[in-house]
């Protein structure tokens, strides 16, 4: 086999971005599999180079040059610009791959705009491309492996590839690892609700953390397990085996269940600083919080003394919500999330807006059989910027209304102080504020009063949320153009435009 000038790209943001907090934070988001594909690549002889897209370089300069075969990673919400790139690629003559969570849940759109788009890769998915490094035209090839694979490089291998991205980072340099992958839950509107829990070796875990406290001093690293610590002991074992007592720095997203008290002790011992617990709703998904007989006000006192209680042994902690969940009705789940920010003033609120990622999850069939799963382009398709499915028991500006009420009152000025002083550290208490102040708090809230203006005095861009027409109002479309800049002319015809209902309709066919 020819050797190969491969570039693999990594798409933290969808276009340039100058805030504080991208230029703080975006190189700490980098992607684990593109780092991962990098290395396989060069083991099997190929010349890499590989580049993480934060928003704040100039992506044209960046690019790698004279390639044969390009791997893109992709969030949804960053698939028009790497739809746009494909595209570019292609007409210098490269081979293009897409990956990521976008070629999971939308394969049979990427295919258009790739030669090859991946679902679970393994080492061998990749061998398959690198073996046919060639055009797949009109339509891409689409490549799964039946499950996650059984290991991965670790950090010390992925080194050469992690390194200059972490020099972007200007203060905190954060080292994503991994686990596990899958999650035992089955949260209704989640990748991972089908993905079988599997846990990677722990030889490789103690090896890569004694690695990196020869690169830092005192490394910080965030584990991107769906839910980590469900093989609670063993993690924890590999963690104490391979460092000092909090030598390193951790930061993780796990669930209410698995964060008791006698766990958290544990987790303060080996260097935990920061926790993502997945609440969700107080009316339904309770497995994950141990409330699954509790609901409404019992279940918000039960959760806001449990996350009190983790303030005393780690200095930070986010817990998550879904707005619009089915079984939301009424004042009632906005209310109840207030009073759960007053009883738990330390809590940083992390809210989504219920979204169906195409093949994510099983119940996406569901709401394209209702008819529920709107055409919204894929760059709003990031659990804030648009909910792509009507909601099932509110109209569309009572439902704004209410998130803007929500909003504005956990960003208020008595909240932010209430949390500035209730949150235990220098560090913890900074990240709040700039969270609050950026696009995730204030910047949100303005992009949703956009919204609910043009809901009520734009007769067709409300059309457009009721599914009385796909004509994409210029609201969006501009946004789209201004984001995408000088990629705006590289975007493939029609890629602003998607079924919606794909998945069913494929599932229909293979049924029949």
């Amino acid at each position: 086999m020819a050797k190969l000038k491969i570039g693999v790209i990594d798409l933290v943001s969808k276009g340039p971005t100058n805030t504080l907090w991208s230029k703080i934070m975006h190189a700490n988001l980098a992607s684990i599999m593109p780092q991962v594909v990098a290395t396989w690549c060069e083991q099997e002889g190929h010349e890499v180079k590989m580049i993480c897209y934060t928003g704040t370089e100039d992506l044209h300069k960046e690019l790698p040059k004279d390639v044969h075969l390009v791997f893109i990673s992709s969030f949804t919400q960053a698939a028009l610009l790497a739809y746009a790139l494909s595209n570019y690629f292609r007409s210098q003559g490269a081979v293009t791959v897409l990956g990521g969570p976008h070629a999971r849940c939308y394969p049979d759109d990427a295919i258009k705009y790739f030669d090859y788009v991946l679902g679970f890769t393994h080492r061998s998915t990749i061998q398959e491309v690198l073996d046919n490094c060639t055009p797949q035209r009109p339509l891409g090839k689409h490549l799964a492996a039946k499950g996650q694979p059984a290991q991965l490089p670790g950090v010390k291998e992925r080194w050469k590839f992690m390194e200059p991205t972490l020099k972007k980072a200007p203060f905190l340099k954060i080292v994503p690892m991994l686990g596990s992958v899958g999650c035992p839950y089955t949260c209704s509107f989640c990748i991972d609700s089908v993905v079988p829990y599997q846990p990677l070796e722990y030889e490789v875990i103690r090896e890569d953390l004694h690695f990196l406290l020869t690169k830092f001093k005192k490394p910080w690293v965030v584990w991107h397990d769906p839910n980590f610590g469900v093989r609670f002991k063993d993690n924890m074992e590999a963690i104490s085996s391979a460092a000092p007592p909090k030598s390193i720095q951790f930061i993780a997203e796990s669930s209410l269940t698995i964060l008791t008290e006698d766990h958290l002790k544990v987790m303060e011992q080996n260097g935990f600083e920061a926790l993502l617990p997945g609440i969700e709703s107080w009316y339904e998904l309770g497995n994950k919080s141990r409330t699954a007989h509790l609901e409404g006000e019992e279940k918000v006192n039960r959760i806001s003394q449990h996350v009190n209680m983790m303030f005393r042994y780690v200095p930070y902690v986010q817990t998550n919500f879904v707005l619009g969940l089915d079984s939301d009705v009424g004042d009632a789940p906005f209310e109840l999330t207030k009073r759960f920010v007053d009883l738990t003033p330390a809590a940083f609120p992390g809210f989504s807006l219920l979204t169906a990622f195409g093949e994510a999850a099983p119940l996406n069939l569901e709401y394209q059989r209702a008819g529920r799963v709107l055409p919204f382009p894929f760059h709003f398709l990031n659990n804030h910027l648009a909910m792509n499915l009507k909601p099932k028991n509110y109209e569309w500006v009572d439902f704004y209304n209410k998130v803007i009420d929500l909003t504005a009152y956990t960003f208020s000025k008595k909240a932010l102080y209430r949390r500035f002083m209730a949150t235990p550290n220098f560090t913890s208490r900074w990240m709040n504020f700039m969270r609050a102040v950026s696009s995730e708090g204030y910047g949100r809230l303005r992009f949703y009063h956009k919204v609910r203006k043009n809901l009520i005095e734009d007769s067709a861009f409300r059309k457009y949320f009721e599914g009385e027409t796909t004509l994409l109002p210029a609201f969006y479309r501009n946004i789209i153009q201004k984001d995408l800049g000088l990629w705006w002319q590289w975007l493939p015809q029609g890629a602003l435009e998607h079924n919606p209902n794909a998945y069913l309709q494929k599932n229909q066919k293979l049924t029949a």
